[in-house]
C-alpha cells in the first residue's frame, strides 16, 4: 500500500517543491507525495529550473494551501523550515513527523549566478535527505 507523505513549507514555492519532486522520484510507486504551504507564493521559476537541470520535472506542480489536505491521512509530515513548523503547530493527522530546516534559496542574493548556485547548493542539501528518507522509511 502506498504511503502519503505531506512536505510542509511557508510559502510553497521552492523547498516543499523541490522535496515533493525528489521524494516522488526516489519513492516510485511507494508513496503518494504532496506539498502545501502555511500560505501560498506559487511555484519560484528558479526551484523549476534547477530541478530541470536533475532531470526532474516540477512545472506542472502547483502551490498548495495545508488547509486543502485537512482530509487526508498522511503517514508522514516533512517540515522543511523552522517556520512552518513553528507556525502550524496543528494538523489534524497521527502521522509522523520529521523536521529538516533548509535555507531559503528565494532569499539569496547577488548576481543571477550567485542566486542560481544557492539553489543548487539547497536543491542538493534537499535531494540527500529525500533520498535517505525513502531509503529508511519506505
Amino acid at each position: 500500500m502506498s504511503k502519503k507523505i505531506l512536505v510542509l513549507c511557508t510559502g510553497n514555492s521552492c523547498r516543499s517543491q523541490i522535496a515533493e519532486g525528489y521524494l516522488r522520484h526516489f519513492s516510485r510507486d511507494k508513496a503518494t507525495v504532496y506539498s502545501a504551504g502555511i500560505e501560498t507564493h506559487g511555484v519560484n521559476p528558479k526551484a523549476t529550473a534547477i530541478m530541470d537541470e536533475d532531470g526532474i520535472d516540477i512545472s506542472n506542480h502547483t502551490s498548495n494551501h495545508v488547509e486543502e489536505y485537512c482530509d487526508i491521512d498522511f503517514d508522514f509530515v516533512i517540515t522543511v523550515c523552522d517556520n512552518a513548523k513553528e507556525n502550524c503547530l496543528f494538523f489534524p493527522t497521527m502521522a509522523k513527523k520529521f523536521h529538516q530546516n533548509f535555507p531559503d534559496p528565494a532569499k539569496a542574493k547577488g548576481t543571477q549566478n550567485d542566486i542560481l548556485e544557492e539553489f543548487r547548493h539547497v536543491r542538493e542539501m534537499i535531494k540527500k535527505y529525500c533520498k535517505t528518507f525513502v531509503a529508511q522509511n519506505l
